[in-house]
């Protein structure tokens, strides 16, 4: 018997180690194919549910100002997601997660000591299985699941399974990340590339409008005719040189927005402006909604240039960005509540309308910016999607 029970055994630990590579070698595939660190998550996340037969699944990474960079879920509707509402922030069994970096396995999450609360839509969680996906002594992150499907809860073994498969999906997430640097490097190289011909090409144009703007002045008294060519083709080279900057400046993606997403870089770019200025300021998004990667660079130039205008000189209590679809056109609005202004008047005064304009424009959308004295400012943009 005790022979038996012991190739029993040895069978279901190989049976078990089959399995964890098997769902490894997808989250290992996932990096081959270039995927971006979130999609790498994914599935991550989907083979460790299938892996321990859960109903539930997630997968946080921290980071620095107590919340999460990255928090996957799988096992819920994308309806469910959305009513949840933000990320989770590093409280209750998160937080004492990443802060004992040890496994947890619980018959029933709610009974614990170190549980607080979850938002009012998310779904019931009874058993508990939670592991971090370590690197050397750094916790890259946690991964943990919840009612399994089979009776009794999770097991020892299964404990042992997801340890052993958080240890793989380490090296698999470090891989992603190395990726996206080595790209990102690559990209920065190529910006510093760039900026050294956008530099020649700018000195050059900038050397030829001097010395033609000089020619001209010199000839103002004695051939105005002449001076007044001359002056026409300033105009002109300064054209062509505006044209050349705004090809390259198109090409220049902000990073953040190859790596996250239109979506994901203006959510951080708001967090950020939220920590820094007295006034509130938020993001709202509609998720589901698809476009082209230009219409994308061109929706964060904008929301930028707004937010810049509401930090600087609305005096504004609150800021609130939202973006979504309607029907096929991509939606921008930067609504404040602050001191409003003349939208006639203000033109000239640096507030970048035209250019914002100008950006909607040259993707066949448009943008309308609404304000009075004392009564907020709109902007709201629209572009093919």
């Amino acid at each position: 018997m005790g022979a038996g029970g012991s190739g029993d055994e040895d069978r279901d630990q190989d049976r078990d180690r089959d399995d964890v590579l098997h769902a490894v070698s997808s989250a290992v595939l996932a990096v081959t194919r270039h995927l971006s660190v979130r999609e790498v998550l994914q599935v991550i996340v989907r083979s460790a549910r299938r892996l321990l037969d859960a109903r539930y699944a997630a997968l946080g990474v921290p980071d620095d100002d107590g919340a999460f960079a990255e928090f996957v879920a799988d096992g819920i509707t994308d309806e469910q997601w959305e009513a949840i509402g933000p990320m989770p922030r590093q409280h209750g069994m998160l937080g004492a997660m990443l802060r004992e970096g040890a496994p947890v396995r619980l018959p029933d999450i709610r009974r614990d000591a170190r549980f607080e609360y979850w938002p009012r839509a998310h779904p019931v969680l009874k058993d508990f299985l939670g592991v971090p996906i370590r690197d050397g002594d750094r916790v890259l992150g946690i991964v943990f699941l919840s009612n399994k499907r089979t009776r009794g809860g999770f097991t020892e073994a299964d404990q042992r399974l997801l340890t052993l498969f958080a240890a793989h999906a380490a090296i698999a997430l470090t891989n992603a990340r190395l990726y996206e640097r080595s790209r990102e490097l690559a990209l920065a190289e190529e910006r510093t590339r760039m900026a050294r011909e956008l530099h020649d090409a700018v000195t050059q144009k900038l050397f030829s409008l001097r010395l033609t703007a000089q020619a001209a002045n010199s000839l103002l008294d004695r051939d105005p005719g002449r001076a007044r060519r001359e002056l026409e083709r300033v105009e002109r080279m300064a054209g062509e040189a505006l044209a050349e900057l705004r090809e390259v400046i198109v090409e220049l993606r902000p990073a953040d927005l190859d790596r996250h997403g239109l979506a994901e870089t203006l959510r951080k770019h708001v967090r950020l402006l939220d920590r820094l200025h007295p006034a509130a300021f938020s993001f709202e998004e509609a998720p589901g909604c698809e476009f082209e990667p230009a219409a994308g660079a061109a929706v964060l130039r904008v929301a930028q240039e707004a937010l810049h205008n509401a930090a600087r000189h609305a005096e504004a209590r609150t800021v609130t960005v939202r973006l979504g679809c309607e029907g096929d056109r991509l939606v921008l609005e930067v609504r404040d509540d602050g001191r409003g202004f003349d939208v006639a008047a203000a033109a000239g005064r640096g507030l970048g309308i035209a250019s914002m304009s100008e950006r909607a424009g040259a993707l066949g959308g448009d943008v309308r910016v609404t304000s009075r004295p004392d009564a907020g400012t709109l902007v709201r943009m629209e572009v093919p999607a």
